[in-house]
C-alpha cells in the first residue's frame, strides 16, 4: 500500500479570525476537544479580545497536549482555535478530508505522536513530527467507499447519542416539573403549586416548599461513604480480584457523554470488597477539576451500568462513591446535586492540595440542603421513571461501545488495503 506524508498533502492553517466573531459553538480549544476521539463540547469559555487561528468546514483539529488523550474533531463549521490546538488544512485535490481524517483518527497516529511528544508531565505534540505521518494513497472514490463506511458506524453512534441526550433532558425537566417548580400531581390529579397547593418557608433553602416536604442536608440522606481504590495492573494472589476502576474522565461516559465507558481493568485486594459499587451508588468527583470547572461533577450507577461488565466496579481515589439511606432517593439526589454544580456552588467549597482542587465533600454535605418529600410515593415514581430512562441509555451505549471497537477494528485495515469495501460514486 503506497502511502504519503501528511506534510505533502496538508498544511496548518495560517488564516486569522477576530476574537469578537467567536461563540461558545465555534471556539475549540483543548478543554472542550472531548478525550477519546469523541467530538467536542461547547466551550465554557471564549476569548473576547484579538485574533486566533481561524479553521474552516473540513479542518482537522487535533489537541497538543497530552496526545494520548486522543483529542480530534473534523469541523463541521467555520470557527476559531486556540493555540493549544492544531488546525490542519488538506491542501490536496486528491485527498478527501474526511479521508484524512480517518488515517489520524487512527491509534497509531496518537502513539506516534507521543513518540516525537515534547514534556514529561504534559507532553505536547512536535508539529513537524506528526506532518510526517504516512496517509494511505487510495484513489477518490476508494476514500469514499472508506469514509463512507465508517461514517455510516459513527452516523449511528451518532444517533443513540442524541437519543440519550434527548432521554435526559426529559429526566431533567420532569425533575424540574416536579421538585424545583413542585407542580407535581396532587391528590385530586392537578399540579400541586400551580393549583393552590400550600407553601411553607424554609430557612434551610431559602424558598418556600410544599408543606409536607422537609429540607434535609446531604449528610442525613447519605448512609455511608466508599473510598476509591486504585489497586493494581495485574493479578498479584489469591487475595486479589479483578475490578473495572471508575475515573473522574469516565463521569461524562457513565451519564451518556464523552463517548464510550471504558474504565481501566485493575485488581483490588478482596478485604476491599466493602468499596465496590451497587446499583444505585452514586459516584462523585471529589480531585481535579480547572479554574472554570470545579470538582464535584456526579453520576448515577444503574443496573444497565453494572451489568455491561465482566467483574464489579470500583472507583478511583479521585472520586468517592455514596449510598443512601433510601435508595430511592438516588436519581432525585443526582439531579439536585447536578443542579448545584451547573450554578457554581461547589466552587466556594475547595481546598488545593500541591496544585490538585478537592472537594470539602464533609463540610459540603453539612452546609448544603435538599427539599425532600416526606411521602414515598414522588420519590420512587421519580426513581421509576428515571430508571426506565437510564435503561434506554445504558443499551445505547453498549450498543456504542460494540461499534466503537468494531469501527476501530475495522479502521486500520481499511487503510492498509486488508480489506476493500464496494466502489462508491462520487455525485
Amino acid at each position: 500500500m503506497n502511502k504519503v506524508a501528511l506534510s505533502e498533502i496538508a498544511k496548518y492553517s495560517s488564516d486569522r479570525v477576530s476574537c469578537s466573531e467567536l461563540t461558545v459553538e465555534n471556539y475549540v480549544s483543548t478543554d472542550n476537544i472531548r478525550q477519546n476521539r469523541a467530538g467536542k463540547n461547547r466551550s465554557q469559555y471564549v476569548p473576547t479580545s484579538g485574533h486566533t487561528t481561524a479553521y474552516k468546514k473540513g479542518d482537522i483539529l487535533v489537541a497538543n497536549i497530552r496526545p494520548y488523550l486522543k483529542k480530534i474533531w473534523l469541523a463541521t463549521n467555520d470557527g476559531g482555535s486556540s493555540a493549544d490546538v492544531s488546525t490542519l488544512r488538506i491542501s490536496s485535490d486528491q485527498f478527501l478530508p474526511e479521508f484524512v481524517y480517518y488515517n489520524l483518527f487512527q491509534d497509531s497516529f496518537f502513539d506516534y505522536a507521543m513518540q516525537g511528544a515534547k514534556g514529561s508531565k504534559m507532553p505536547r505534540i512536535d508539529k513537524q513530527h506528526i506532518m510526517k505521518f504516512p496517509i494511505a494513497d487510495f484513489d477518490i472514490n476508494s476514500q469514499v467507499g472508506i469514509t463512507q463506511t465508517l461514517g455510516f458506524i459513527d452516523q449511528k453512534i451518532c444517533i443513540n447519542n442524541k437519543i440519550n441526550a434527548e432521554l435526559e433532558g426529559m429526566a431533567k425537566a420532569l425533575y424540574d416539573y416536579w421538585f424545583v417548580q413542585f407542580d407535581f400531581q396532587d391528590e385530586n390529579g392537578k399540579p400541586y403549586k400551580t393549583s393552590g397547593g400550600k407553601m411553607v418557608w424554609s430557612e434551610e433553602l431559602k424558598r418556600e416548599i410544599p408543606e409536607d416536604w422537609e429540607a434535609r442536608s446531604f449528610e442525613s440522606v447519605l448512609q455511608k461513604s466508599k473510598n476509591g481504590d486504585w489497586g493494581t495492573e495485574n493479578y498479584t494472589n489469591s487475595d486479589s480480584q479483578k475490578i473495572y476502576c471508575i475515573r473522574g474522565a469516565d463521569i461524562n461516559a457513565l451519564n451518556g457523554q464523552n463517548g464510550v465507558l471504558s474504565p481501566p481493568v485493575r485488581y483490588i485486594e478482596k478485604s476491599h470488597k466493602d468499596r465496590i459499587l451497587a446499583p444505585d451508588d452514586l459516584i462523585i468527583e471529589i480531585s481535579g477539576g480547572s479554574p472554570t470547572q470545579s470538582t464535584g461533577r456526579i453520576a448515577h450507577i444503574g443496573d444497565g451500568v453494572t451489568t455491561r461488565f465482566d467483574a464489579p466496579l470500583v472507583c478511583s481515589n479521585f472520586c468517592k462513591a455514596i449510598t443512601l439511606h433510601n435508595k430511592k432517593l438516588s436519581y432525585t439526589v443526582k439531579h439536585y446535586w447536578d443542579r448545584l454544580y451547573e450554578a457554581g456552588i461547589f466552587f466556594n467549597f475547595e481546598g488545593k492540595t500541591s496544585g490538585i482542587k478537592n472537594l470539602l465533600f464533609d463540610q459540603l454535605t453539612k452546609d448544603l440542603f435538599i427539599p425532600i418529600p416526606h411521602e414515598g410515593t414522588l420519590v420512587e415514581e421519580f426513581h421509576n421513571v428515571s430508571s426506565k430512562f437510564n435503561d434506554m441509555a445504558q443499551n445505547n451505549l453498549s450498543e456504542n461501545q460494540k461499534l466503537t471497537e468494531f469501527r476501530d477494528w475495522l479502521l486500520p485495515m481499511l487503510m492498509n488495503g486488508q480489506v476493500r469495501v464496494g466502489k462508491r460514486i462520487i455525485h
